[in-house]
């Protein structure tokens, strides 16, 4: 399974993710919620946990809605 964390989402903007996540609060919240739901897909998706496809999706569907956050931040 592909790993969707930012720093593989996004490897140019890594200093900026990094400075982001020490200087804003909000940003680092947002971070910090992305990662941990990829955590659960990746889980959910290697046979780890077991969960609905139903559940599945609307995970996925919170981690593209914080993605598109995220990436508003990241833009130069």
């Amino acid at each position: 399974m592909q790993k969707h964390d930012l720093l593989h989402e996004f490897p140019e903007k890594k200093d900026k993710i990094h400075e982001l996540k020490i200087s804003d609060s909000h940003f680092k919240k947002i971070f910090d919620e992305y990662h941990d739901i990829d955590h659960n897909i990746h889980s959910i998706e290697t046979g780890a946990t077991a969960t609905t496809d139903d559940h599945l999706n609307e995970l996925r569907l919170k981690r593209v809605n914080l993605k598109d956050t995220l990436y508003n931040y990241l833009k130069d």
